[in-house]
Formats: C-alpha cells, sequence, structure tokens
C-alpha cells in the first residue's frame, strides 16, 4: 500500500475555498430563516437549552457516549467480534497492547485534560464571550456544530495522507492488518493531541453551543464507531431490495463499513480499496463534494499496510520521541516516509464531485 498521495496545491486551494462556502452555510440559512420569519433571537435574554423536549434518558445517554457509555458499546461489541472471530490470528501481543493503550490514554487522560485546561483558559482570552452564542437555537446549532466539527476533522484526516510530512503521525491507525472496536481509537498520541476539532469543539462550548456539541459528538462517535465494525452491518441495505433506497442516501450521508473499509484497504489495484480518498468522519459528502470518494458496495479482501513491520507499540504511539529498532521502518530513525516505495502518480478521481459511481453490486 502506497500511503500518502500528491494532490497539487491548485485542488487543496480549490477545495478550501468551497470548505469556507460549507461553514458558512448553517449560519447564512440560519440568519436567512429569521429575516424570513421576523424573528431577533438574539435580542432576547436566554441561556443554553435543549430547545425541545426530550426524555431525561436521551440526554443522559449522550451525556454517558462521552463518559462510560461510548466505550461500554465498544467493549460489547468488540467481545461479540473477536468471539466470532473476525480478528482471527491478527490481534498478537503488540497489537492488542497497543489498541488497548490507545483506547484508554486518549478518553482518560488526553481529551479530558484538553478540554479541562481549554476551559480554564479561554475565561482569560475571551473573559466577555461566554455563552454569547447561547441564543442560537437548538437546532441551528446542531447543523453549525455538525459541519464544524466534521468538515474540520474531514481536512485535518486528508491531509494526513496527502502530506507525507504528517503521514507517519496517522500512520499508526492504518497499521492495523483487521477492522473492528479494538482499533477504532488507535492513533498516533500527536495525531490525537492536535486533533483539531477538540479545540474547536471547546471553545464552541465555551461559547454557548454546548448542547449541540454534546449532541453532535454523541451521534459522530456513535456513526463513526459503527464504520469501523468489522460487521457489515450495511450490506442488508444493498442486497434487500425495498432498503435500497435508504442505503442509497445513506451511504452518501454517512461513513458505513463499505466506504470506511475501503478506505483502510492494503491496496487500492483491486478496484475495492481507495485508501487515496474516503476520508469523510461522520459524514461521507464531504468525499462526494471534493471528488475524494468511491462506492463500491463491497469489502476489502485485506486491511493494513503491505510494508507493515509490526512496529514496537510505543514507537506506533509515541513517534517521534520513540523511535521503532525494526529497520527499514517508517518510524525507524532516518526511516524512510512511505515504506521504501516510490511514490505513484495520484489516479483519476474516481467519484466526481457531488455524485458516487456505484461500481458494484453488494456480494
Amino acid at each position: 500500500m502506497t500511503t500518502t498521495v500528491k494532490t497539487p496545491s491548485r485542488a487543496i486551494l480549490r477545495d478550501s475555498l468551497i470548505s469556507i462556502l460549507l461553514y458558512t452555510l448553517p449560519i447564512g440559512l440560519m440568519f436567512l430563516s429569521f429575516y424570513i420569519s421576523g424573528s431577533k433571537p438574539w435580542l432576547q435574554a436566554s441561556s443554553e437549552h435543549l430547545g425541545f423536549r426530550a426524555p431525561a434518558f436521551v440526554e443522559a445517554v449522550f451525556n454517558n457516549l462521552k463518559t462510560w457509555g461510548l466505550p461500554a458499546i465498544m467493549v460489547v461489541v468488540g467481545i461479540v467480534e473477536f468471539s466470532v472471530g473476525f480478528y482471527e490470528n491478527k490481534w498478537t501481543k503488540n497489537e492488542r497492547t497497543l489498541d488497548i493503550v490507545c483506547f484508554i490514554l486518549p478518553k482518560v487522560v488526553l481529551r479530558p485534560m484538553i478540554a479541562y485546561f481549554g476551559l480554564k483558559l479561554l475565561p482569560f482570552i475571551l473573559p466577555d464571550a461566554k455563552n454569547i452564542f447561547a441564543w442560537v437555537p437548538f437546532w441551528w446549532g446542531f447543523a453549525i456544530m455538525a459541519v464544524a466539527d466534521d468538515l474540520t476533522q474531514y481536512w485535518y484526516h486528508r491531509l494526513h495522507h496527502q502530506l507525507p510530512l504528517l503521514w507517519r503521525f496517522h500512520r499508526t491507525h492504518h497499521s492495523a492488518p483487521y477492522m473492528g472496536m479494538a482499533m477504532t481509537s488507535r492513533q498516533n498520541i500527536i495525531y490525537t493531541a492536535f486533533f483539531s476539532q477538540i479545540y474547536l469543539t471547546v471553545a464552541l462550548t465555551y461559547l454557548g453551543l454546548g448542547y449541540p456539541a454534546l449532541f453532535v459528538g454523541g451521534i459522530k462517535s456513535l456513526i463513526t464507531t459503527a464504520a469501523h465494525s468489522s460487521i457489515k452491518w450495511d450490506k442488508p441495505f444493498y442486497t434487500i431490495r425495498w432498503l435500497n433506497p435508504i442505503g442509497w442516501v445513506m451511504e452518501r450521508l454517512i461513513s458505513t463499513p463499505a466506504t470506511h473499509h475501503a478506505h483502510h484497504a492494503d491496496t487500492s489495484d483491486d478496484g475495492v480499496g481507495y485508501y487515496k480518498g474516503n476520508f469523510g468522519n461522520m459524514f461521507f459528502i464531504w468525499d462526494l463534494i471534493f471528488g475524494t470518494g468511491i462506492i463500491t458496495r463491497q469489502y476489502p479482501a485485506a486491511y493494513g499496510l503491505k510494508h507493515y513491520k509490526e512496529e514496537e507499540w510505543y514507537a506506533q504511539l509515541l513517534w517521534p520521541i520513540f523511535k521503532s529498532k525494526k529497520e527499514g521502518s517508517e518510524l525507524a530513525q532516518n526511516g524512510p516516509v512511505v515504506g521504501g516505495e516510490e511514490e505513484e502518480a495520484p489516479a483519476p478521481v474516481v467519484v466526481q464531485p457531488v455524485a458516487a459511481i456505484v461500481r458494484a453490486e453488494a456480494v
């Protein structure tokens, strides 16, 4: 698998300008709706609230997704995957240690620490801005947060594939020769520490969009976790006729096992794998807009890196602080950037902007 993809700077500039329009779209639509309705909610004294009546347990579920809820779901599904042999003999001691540490460290230490210190620091940087946007109606706040969070992560993810300088910070996530709950959080610690949307979410929460951030974060966690699962839960939507219309919309809107597994394939030569694209996390629609996606409704035969040398778990977690001792590894001292392989010319975009090509039915 050739891991990084060269992209002309002109294409990145073009897509960046499109992104600016996408970031501002929900805000513009919100004010347009205010203009049409004649409402001016920013003039009303208000505090942050859901804006609709929701059962207490619904809010509790989304609150707990960021604490014990999502980890509990991942552990249960992971046990199911393991018990039916999805990991086969690929989950070695080294892989298991890496997956477990990457699962615990960000959730227990890193992300809570960033959120805590961020919310402590922001009052000094923006002393008069706390809850300044609390007047924003919940659903508009939800739309603004969903675009801001996921489009930012799309770019963070995409650039780590397309810029060789950044690739090795993301490589750990792609080294797993399997898909499943175990590797969902598998990332280099520096990649996680600079996860741009963490800071964005903290800032917008301080500004008064905490509830939208809570629900966006919960829904996104469920979608991205399900997309990494080795359980092909989306397959019935392609094989059962009356579910086909739902499947057609779903695979273009959000990440599914078929589209995201393609991103983790060890090759693109089979017409199914597409590690050069399918960068979307919660929303797959970004890949359609920017022409970086492919939809085949099939699943790769193999995952990971063809030049993977099973580097030590600590090197994958903490590179470049700790380097691998494996000769020829990208993570070794003075190691090659892309496993010693020559970069191939970028292939033509498979999915044209705002249009996906379904090249094969599910098998």
